[in-house]
């Protein structure tokens, strides 16, 4: 192994960030090896004083000084932690980035990244993004911290519209949350910078195991930690991957200022996540694909959102930037709130619960959950109805999910006055 470089007093956050962990982490990710073995190898053998394979968990709020105006690599958790830098440095690996920003929350995530706005910035959102942060957006713009448009970023006409106002930051969500809308991530990126913006691209409903969009020309990449990346329910946490160092710092600075910064013990729960994110991802795929294509042919369904489908409008761009089609499917049911609440009452291997991307089956009305702090106009808008349903498809055995899916689809058909066709794909 290449020896540890030594830190001196009053190295900067650029020199911690590519020390001790990320010094190694740094000398596996820079070499031309696949994603999956990036996440796998992680900070592998980073324990130089016992030779841990796995990286400890370093829980101390504090470290000491050497002596008096000596300070080693870290003084203070919220401002350094090595387990928060080795999941940063994993992350930015992964993604491709020059760095990344761990945080408490994929919401503390969002906080951060508006940071980078000043009064008078406009910011461009998704109309029919994740229902904290339209709350977020929506209030801060109300108290003055910058400007906010929702836009159906799947009009490009509206888009280009949008974009002639001269934004300072384009977020996108590719697949968007629940509707699984794609997003042309290189055509947005040309956009962005032609109008002088900056591009954060949440890939949340992916992770970097299915999507890179820095390397499609995206500025900053956005996740909730929470989701994929850990995996397995028992965390909160999210991070900025920032393409460039100028970026990196900045964001660190705001992280530390306002106290953002992700737990340790939460840090060291998600890196051990993100070493079988990739084995994870292909089954939720594998399951979803399978309950997509027997929702499509289902009569009690009328619209399936899944990516993966040939008639999905998004499916060519999805096929060209991303490496799979995830293990999210939304499906409008027919009916009404009967229907729906029969549907839910029915399912044995699906949870009713917000979230997502744990190894566990997840069923969600986004309409009175995660999309309820959305108004009626915008929900409407963003074609968010009552009978919209989103499932997060978990690694459980796909038979057991689909004929789970198939029988509470039989027991909502008691409620409906006719039988439909078969659903349409979208």
């Amino acid at each position: 192994m290449t020896p540890l470089p030594a830190v001196t007093a009053g190295s900067d956050e650029k020199t911690r960030r590519k020390s001790f962990i990320g010094h190694l982490t740094e000398t596996i990710m820079t070499s031309t090896v696949n994603s999956a073995t990036q996440a796998v190898r992680a900070a592998i053998e980073s324990d130089s004083q016992h030779g841990a394979v796995v990286p400890p968990l370093y829980l101390s709020s504090n470290f000491s000084f050497a002596g008096l105006g000596e300070k080693r690599q870290y003084d203070y958790t919220r401002s350094g932690n090595p387990t928060r830098d080795a999941l940063g440095e994993a992350l930015a690996a992964m993604e491709g980035g020059a760095g990344a920003v761990v945080t408490s929350s994929g919401m503390s995530a969002l906080t951060l990244l508006v940071q980078l706005l000043e009064p008078g910035d406009l910011l461009i959102a998704p109309h029919d993004c994740y229902g904290g942060s339209y709350r977020l957006f929506e209030s801060l713009a109300a108290r003055g911290q910058f400007e906010v448009a929702f836009v159906d970023q799947s009009d490009a006409a509206a888009f280009a519209a949008a974009c002639e106002k001269q934004p300072r930051l384009i977020l996108v969500e590719t697949p968007s949350n629940p509707l699984l809308r794609i997003v042309d991530i290189k055509a947005t990126a040309a956009l962005a910078k032609k109008c002088g913006a900056l591009l954060a691209v949440d890939n949340t409903f992916l992770s970097p195991a299915l999507q890179n969009p820095l390397g499609l020309g995206a500025d900053i990449v956005v996740h909730s930690t929470t989701k994929y990346l850990n995996g397995h329910s028992d965390v909160v946490g999210g991070a900025l991957v920032a393409a460039t160092d100028e970026l990196v710092e900045k964001l660190s600075w705001w992280a530390n200022c306002l106290g953002l910064s992700g737990t340790p013990f939460d840090s060291y729960l998600t890196l051990r996540g993100v070493r079988t994110l990739h084995a994870r991802i292909r089954s939720h795929e594998e399951n979803a694909t399978l309950i997509a294509r027997a929702l499509r042919d289902h009569p009690s369904v009328k619209r399936v959102y899944y990516p993966g489908l040939a008639e999905h409008p998004g499916h060519e761009i999805a096929r060209e930037q991303q490496r799979g089609f995830g293990g999210m499917v939304s499906f409008e049911i027919d009916g009404g709130l009967d229907e729906v609440r029969s549907f839910l009452d029915s399912l044995q291997h699906f949870s009713l619960a917000e979230s997502l991307g744990g190894v566990e089956s997840l069923v969600c009305h986004p309409a009175t959950m995660t999309h309820s702090a959305v108004n009626e106009a915008a929900l409407a808008s963003a074609g968010i109805g009552p009978n919209l349903i989103r499932l997060s498809v978990g690694i459980e055995h796909g038979d057991d999910l689909l004929a789970d899916i198939v029988n509470a689809l039989d027991e909502s058909a008691r409620y409906r006055p006719h039988a439909v066709a078969a659903g349409a794909a979208f």
